[in-house]
């Protein structure tokens, strides 16, 4: 079992599939809001078919930015993002969609006056005639959501909103999906709801990329995860020895943690 390690050119990285080939790939990532500002400074990562793969890292480390970059919705400006081998960089997020990524924002994520079904109907736009069909399959893993499909998703929980969230970004059969800090704002029992829902989800075998304030929980769930830090990979490896590995606990467990508890509000 590999050991976790800074990220470098010379330093060894965690195990990865054999003879597998990334879904999705970003390679050297330079990317930012503003002219002349960038928040990705060369940030690399891969995610292999049916992973689930943890971004961690101190507030403003670029974590959020790094999954809008994979999703089209902030500017890249060297580097490349691919997926299967193909390269979408900088594509928009219609064509992504298509194309098969889901995308789970932290924030409004969900539109409230529509039902729960209709939410649903909105995560179909693209292929209509195949709704029915499909929100059955959505019904079976959120079988909580289709007995209460026709209540507002405004009148829902935090929580109960983020699964309707991410039940929407399913509805298209994404082969990956991106969550942005699904946690957030949630209590404890919430959050342990949330990460049970992204594993069941996992296990269906969509690969998962996901940004998560709660580092320690988010290390114990997932295959592999990267640490970021200023834009740049500070760590990599298998998610449960990054959370044993004592200079990511000095440097970034113990602040994170404060974080988390902080930002408890449902």
């Amino acid at each position: 079992m590999s050991t976790p390690s800074p990220a470098s050119a010379d330093a060894p990285v965690a195990a990865t599939p054999v003879a597998a080939t990334p879904v999705v790939k970003a390679d050297d990532l330079v990317a930012g809001y503003l002219p002349g500002v960038n928040i990705l400074n060369g940030c690399t990562l891969e995610a292999f078919p049916g992973e689930l793969v943890g971004i961690i890292g101190p507030n403003g480390a670029g974590k959020s930015t790094l999954l809008k970059a994979l999703f089209g919705l902030v500017n890249v400006r060297s580097g490349a993002v691919t997926l299967e081998g193909e390269d979408i960089t900088n594509q928009k997020a219609n064509q992504l969609v298509q194309a098969g990524i889901g995308f789970v924002p932290q924030t409004n994520n969900v539109f409230p006056s529509l039902t729960i079904e209709e939410n649903m109907q909105m995560g179909m736009f693209l292929r209509p005639k195949e709704f029915q069909t499909r929100v059955a399959e959505i019904w079976e893993l959120f079988p909580v959501l289709g007995e209460r499909r026709k209540q507002r998703a405004g009148s829902l929980s935090g929580g109960e909103r983020q699964s309707v969230a991410m039940a929407r970004a399913l509805m298209m059969k994404p082969k990956v999906l991106l969550l942005d800090e699904p946690s957030a704002g949630l209590s404890p029992v919430r959050q342990d709801e949330t990460f049970i829902r992204t594993r069941e989800i996992n296990k269906t075998g969509v690969t998962i990329i996901m940004v998560e304030q709660n580092a320690r929980r988010c290390l114990q769930i997932c295959d592999r995860a990267y640490v970021l830090d200023q834009g740049r990979n500070a760590y990599e490896g298998p998610g449960r020895e990054l959370a044993k590995d004592p200079k990511v606990i000095q440097l970034y467990l113990g602040t994170l943690a404060a974080d988390v508890e902080a930002s408890h509000t449902d």
